[in-house]
């Protein structure tokens, strides 16, 4: 996903000035208390912040307002007008060289917690643009996508486990406006692919965290005509929504059961769960027993089923003992090298042969996630390389890509409730070629694993808008998984 605030329809006319329409540069809604910085430049000249303001719903905020707007949701789909003030308001059909910096805390990402009361610290997302623009007064047009392809072979009663998708994998299109909630899940059906439909609720939701009757009715309504089938709802647990302090336990719980209560409304059977802490564990069981929830932790990159963070998890589901407590795997967490999808981002952001060659060597060592991104930084220092020239990618290249053996999984098996089949590309044999994936489903296969597998795309976090039709990767991705299903069985 471009990591950029504006696009080349961003500049309007405005009365007072000026004005931006920015787009967030994330896979997700975030609170306005998200945005930590904005500066900005019009033709060389910097604009004073006391001149610069935010508009969102018809709200305007002045930039030393947004650290307390903890309640006021930035919706992905939304266009929020970055306002400034100038003697004479541009018009239409000029040209101005516009840079804006801005910094983003991602709330729910916590590299450390707070301590003594005050606010934990959250991995940041950097943006610098400099852009030629032309004054409009409109937003460019999406564009229309009705490739076909040839439907899928039904599923078969030896078919081991279930197919689907979350619509995480079209994040990038969704927030550039290409489809609305309907139009993606029409987009989905025409491609046969499903049945089962995931979300990330901080991604669809208009109202997150909660779930609006009208958001309720579309969904059944859509479900009804394609015949999906809700596979597992993503809960994101925003610890770091204020800016003043992390979330107390209550509000810990609060913000969960309302999610929860979301989930239900929606039809889902799973939650994706964020958080493992047995106090809070202890708190939500008896309202998902009530609910009739599974809750599912997920383990992703860097992390494995036998990472020490994640025995810690397996201690608690232990000493709760409740069978509604299990896993989602992320095949993030089992690549055998970095993807080329990533690799060719950075390199458009300005590394070099030595520094993606640096990169992948640190990040196939077996050191502390923060640790390898803090070698990684420090390197990219020592070379008078700005860090914030890669935006997120300096800290998440480490998050998202994990090097654990595939057979690993097989020592939670009984405890794994949702498969987040995530994959960058598929090259033109089939292949992922950063995932083994006919290796994965055997594991799986072989450990008698009965429930989704749900295709992730996560290459919109490095690919272009429109380098590539997700959907259509999201297909290919289906006919590699029943190929390898076959032959596992025909092994077996």
């Amino acid at each position: 996903m471009p990591n950029g605030l504006l696009d080349d329809s961003s500049l309007r006319a405005h009365p007072d000035g000026l004005a931006l329409a920015l787009t967030l540069p994330w896979y997700r809604s975030l609170w306005l208390s998200s945005v930590s910085s904005l500066r900005l430049t019009i033709d060389g000249q910097d604009v004073p912040a006391e001149d610069l303001a935010l508009e969102l719903g018809g709200v305007r905020y002045a930039l030393a307002e947004l650290p307390a707007q903890s309640e006021t949701l930035w919706y992905l789909q939304e266009h929020p007008l970055l306002i400034a003030k100038r003697d004479t308001p541009v018009a239409l059909g000029e040209e101005h060289t516009v840079q804006l910096i801005g910094e983003l805390r991602l709330p729910y990402m916590q590299i450390a917690p707070g301590q003594d009361g005050s606010p934990g610290m959250y991995v940041p997302n950097f943006v610098n643009q400099t852009l030629e623009l032309t004054v409009t007064d409109r937003a460019a047009a999406a564009p229309v996508l009705t490739t076909a392809v040839t439907p899928p072979p039904p599923k078969t009663e030896d078919d081991p486990f279930s197919l689907g998708l979350t619509l995480y994998s079209a994040s990038a299109e969704f927030r550039a406006g290409w489809y609305d909630f309907d139009g993606l899940l029409s987009r989905v059906a025409e491609l046969g692919i499903g049945p089962g439909i995931e979300i990330v609720a901080s991604q669809v939701l208009p109202t997150y965290p909660r779930v609006s009757d009208d958001f309720a009715r579309s969904w059944q309504e859509a479900f009804d005509k394609y015949g999906f089938t809700a596979s597992a709802f993503g809960a994101n647990l925003d610890m770091g929504r204020r800016r003043d302090r992390d979330m107390t336990p209550d509000e810990e719980f609060e913000f969960s059961e309302t999610l929860f209560h979301g989930a239900k409304k929606l039809g889902f059977p799973l939650v994706r769960i964020q958080s493992a802490k047995p106090e809070l564990l202890r708190r939500l069981l008896p309202l998902a027993e009530d609910l009739e929830l599974k809750l599912a932790y997920e383990i992703h990159a860097p992390l494995g089923p036998n990472s020490p963070e994640i025995m810690k998890v397996r201690e608690v589901y232990a000493e709760l003992d409740s069978p509604l407590l299990g896993f989602v795997a992320d095949f993030s967490s089992t690549m055998h090298s970095m993807s080329p999808t990533l690799l060719r981002a950075v390199r458009r952001a300005g590394l070099d042969d030595e520094a993606v060659q640096k990169l992948q060597a640190i990040w196939a060592t077996d050191a502390p996630m923060r640790a390898r991104q803090e070698e990684f930084i420090g390197y990219l220092r020592s070379r008078g390389f700005d860090p914030g020239r890669l935006g997120s990618f300096a800290h998440l290249a480490f998050n998202m890509h994990g090097h654990v053996k595939s057979t690993e999984w097989a020592d939670i098996m009984p405890q794994i409730m949702h498969v987040h089949a995530k994959f960058y590309d598929i090259d033109d044999d089939g292949k992922e070629p950063a995932i083994d994936y006919p290796e994965l489903v055997r594991v799986f296969v072989e450990g008698g694993y009965p429930g989704y597998w749900s295709s992730e795309w996560e290459g919109h976090a490095f690919a272009e808008l429109g380098e590539v039709d997700p959907l259509l990767l999201v297909r290919k991705q289906h006919d590699l998984i029943r190929k390898s299903m076959r032959s596992a069985l025909a092994s077996a």
